[in-house]
């Protein structure tokens, strides 16, 4: 099923009916706005209903064919039951339509219409705001997707007051815009005014209507025929005694300003706004995005269509995961209500010793469920790379504690790997080597050793692990593998002659940087298995889980120069360095797996979260760290404390968001929603292709390694001419074009394929980032397969 567009046209002003609860007179109120377009000359009124019940001489549509003469009607799903829309599709004997195909439906019908000349349409709902459709599911949510503004109406009877506010609530809380509110007049309990006052300081206009005639009790023909000449008076009254003209002036207007605002905004942000990670030089208005709203894993940006029938709108699959936060899809109700009630009970309080509970409850859940025994305190800022930051202070202080070095007079560096990033402050900066990042900041220096190590690829349908050309000499030839989890074998691994390579090299290279050259290093920083921003460079996990083994088991090599040496005793301690794992990006199930430290068995001691935290909503970040990293920072001096802190340190609102986020990922991968892609991974019997031996293991002993992206892509993709290597894990799919300058991030050979992508299909087309040759595609945890597939094919349209 291809995504639905929101609706928006400009020559169609269409618009949902929701009503504040149930019999409040919805139907009365679509008859009385298509009297009044059918009123006006040139203009023509349509009127949809998605899903009726009851009986057919009832219905919603057919009233408006009695008294709104002219009017296109519709109904979409009928059933014949009395009953909510729910119970009604499961005692018929018929097929309860997907979500998907009455959105879909509904969105044809629009854009037909307004290729036809209609003008005016209203999509009237069933029952209240939060009344079920046919698979159960609110209806606040079931539309959400196309997005229409509202026109709502309000209940007058005894305790309106506070339904229709609760559905205007309901309504904003999901992104909906509310353009007027109607009601009926009642003298007694007055709600038309206090409702006016309520919406009036909101820049909504409410108009009040007469009480419709009272339905006759008896059902037969001379009462029906009584009734139908007293409501086509009323409609009368209502056309001369009400001001429904003036709002109809007014919910035309509105829906040109949003038009025209969306118009402008590329021109105006170009005037404005100063972009992250972006050369202005030559870039015009044409070249920004907009983006009117987003919603599970598409944005709906404005004016990339091309073809006007179908609307202004266009789904943009976020194939980015904004900027990789996206956990749970855009505009989850879930979420939004949760930070709304963790605003409305603590908006921001300071957190300095203070304790409020979402900051308790995340750290307890994050200690508990992350399966490290090491990590025992948490620590809060904002985004990853003031927690890098963090880790950082944290990591050499400890190291100097030990080692009874004094940072204030020699030079304390980091262990790293080539190629990695670990945020945009100033002072994590200077852990990464000189890149286009950071070598033109002013204040960077670059304080390290960072190795350069084995690439994991899929080439030419072979899994390999890709030797660079400088360390052949010491790490010997590339080595191929039947699967990826065979990469991931690193038990039987470990035992290899590569793993034995691997440690003599990481050791001797160590050996040689503080015995020899004199460099004192403070930690040891890795990024887990991907090297996000570095260019999605796979490591062999083998190489990782070698480093951190030599810098644990060999202490001796970074105490040339210490006056301190003792080791404490127990096993949570930290041995050789502190080891950092910033896994703000590669954490928190975005390669399949809580943490990205799994895969290769080791315990960081201190370890970073950001970036999916919080699912996608909002900026949150946690430091955790060991006991006896803890206590390095304790002391009677105020100045040995962790001085570190944001004004917004452990907002209560991210906390809370965050606590729900985790449990409903890790309620995912307990309840096997994620089986289907696994079973596609599921690893076929190995062979021992490469200099690996790995025949004495079973296949079925690895670790579980797989991704949302199917194996037969990247089985096709690494064929491709362009393609020089492929890989996925996860929600992570990256793509390394060919580019016979050598790639890397100032290259432009991704470019193409990124244009390709933008320009999309009759459907929908993708937003991409680029890593220089890279290409990189990421979904969130909530992708469908079919969602997925329909992209996979633009690839295959793009590459093969």
């Amino acid at each position: 099923m291809p995504p639905v567009r929101a609706a928006l046209w400009r020559t169609l002003r269409a618009h949902q009916v929701y009503g504040a609860n149930t019999d409040v007179g919805k139907t009365i109120v679509s008859t009385i706005l298509c009297n009044a377009v059918q009123r006006r000359k040139a203009e023509k009124a349509a009127f949809l209903k998605p899903v009726s019940t009851g009986p057919l001489d009832e219905a919603d549509d057919r009233h408006i064919q009695r008294h709104a003469a002219g009017t296109l009607t519709k109904c979409l799903y009928q059933f014949d039951e009395p009953v909510s829309p729910h119970i009604a599709a499961q005692q018929k004997n018929f097929v309860i339509p997907r979500d998907d195909d009455i959105l879909g439906s509904v969105h044809r019908t629009l854009s037909d219409w307004a290729r036809t000349g209609i003008s005016f349409a209203l999509v009237e709902t069933a029952g209240g705001v939060h009344s079920p459709g046919p698979n159960g599911n609110s209806q606040a949510d079931l539309y959400r997707p196309l997005r229409l503004p509202v026109v709502l109406v309000a209940d007058s009877r005894l305790g309106g007051i506070s339904s229709s506010i609760s559905a205007y609530e309901s309504l904003l809380l999901r992104g909906y815009d509310v353009n007027s509110v109607l009601l009926f007049r009642d003298d007694y309990y007055k709600n038309h005014e206090y409702l006016g006052d309520y919406f009036r300081n909101k820049s909504i206009p409410l108009v009040p209507l007469p009480q419709p005639p009272k339905r006759p009790q008896s059902q037969d023909a001379a009462s029906q025929a009584q009734d139908e000449e007293a409501m086509t008076g009323y409609y009368q009254q209502v056309a001369q005694e009400t001001d429904v003209q003036g709002l109809l002036d007014e919910l035309a207007a509105r829906n040109a300003e949003r038009i025209d605002r969306l118009e402008s905004m590329a021109s105006r942000a170009h005037d404005t706004i100063w972009y992250p990670f972006t050369q202005h030089h030559g870039m015009t208005a044409k070249d920004i995005t907009v983006i009117d709203s987003a919603h599970d894993d598409y944005f709906q940006t404005f004016g990339s269509s091309g073809n006007a029938d179908q609307g202004s709108l266009q789904p943009t699959f976020d194939g980015s995961a904004s900027w990789w936060t996206q956990g749970l899809g855009h505009g989850n109700p879930e979420l939004a209500l949760s930070a709304a009630y963790a605003a409305g009970r603590y908006g921001h309080v300071m957190f300095a010793g203070n304790v409020h509970e979402p900051a308790l409850s995340l750290a307890e859940l994050l200690k508990e469920s992350l399966g490290n025994p090491r990590l025992q305190k948490v620590f809060y800022t904002d985004n990853g790379s003031t927690g890098m930051e963090v880790a950082v202070k944290m990591g050499l202080r400890a190291a100097c504690h030990r080692y009874g070095w004094d940072a204030s007079k020699e030079q304390i560096s980091i262990l790293g790997l080539k190629g990695s990033y670990h945020g945009d402050t100033i002072g994590v900066m200077d852990c990464s080597e000189p890149s286009t990042y950071n070598q033109k900041v002013e204040w960077y220096r670059g304080r390290g050793y960072w190795f350069d190590f084995p690439l994991v690829k899929l080439s030419q349908g072979t899994w390999k692990v890709e030797i660079p050309k400088v360390l052949k000499d010491y790490l010997g030839e590339d080595l191929e593998f039947s699967s990826l989890n065979s990469v991931f074998d690193l038990d039987a691994r470990m035992e290899s002659d590569v793993g034995e390579r691997y440690r003599d090299f990481i050791r001797t290279t160590i050996e040689d940087l503080v015995h020899r050259q004199g460099m004192k290093f403070g930690s040891l920083i890795m990024e887990p298995i991907i090297l996000g921003a570095g260019g999605m460079l796979f490591c062999d996990p083998l190489f990782q889980r070698c480093l951190a083994d030599v810098v644990r088991s060999h202490p001796e090599l970074f105490t040339a120069n210490a006056t301190n040496t003792n080791r404490p005793g127990p096993e949570t301690s930290w041995s050789g360095l502190p080891i950092i794992f910033d896994e703000v990006f590669t954490g928190l199930y975005r390669l399949g797996r809580k943490t990205a430290a799994s895969f290769l068995n080791v315990h960081p001691d201190i370890a970073v979260n950001a970036k999916l935290l919080t699912g996608g909503l909002l900026p949150l970040c946690t430091t955790l760290a060991s006991e006896e990293i803890f206590q390095a920072f304790s002391s009677p001096e105020k100045s040995d404390a962790l001085l570190h802190g944001h004004s917004y340190t452990a907002h209560a609102v991210g906390c809370t968001v965050a606590v729900d986020s985790l449990r409903a990922m890790m309620k995912l991968e307990s309840s096997g929603s994620w089986n289907v892609y696994r079973d596609d991974w599921k690893a076929h019997p190995r062979s021992t292709a490469g200099t690996v031996d790995v025949s004495d293991s079973g296949e079925e002993n690895f670790p579980e390694v797989w991704s949302v992206w199917s194996r037969d892509l990247l089985r096709d993709l690494s064929y491709a001419d362009s393609v020089e290597s492929v890989f996925a894990i996860g929600t992570v799919l990256s793509i390394s074009l060919r580019d016979a300058q050598g790639g890397g991030y100032t290259s432009t050979a991704a470019k193409g394929l990124q244009e390709r992508l933008c320009a999309g299909g009759p459907k929908f087309n993708v937003h991409s980032r680029v890593l220089g040759n890279v290409l990189y595609l990421m979904s969130s945890v909530t992708s469908k397969p079919e969602t997925l597939r329909g992209l996979e094919g633009l690839l295959r349209s793009a590459l093969l």
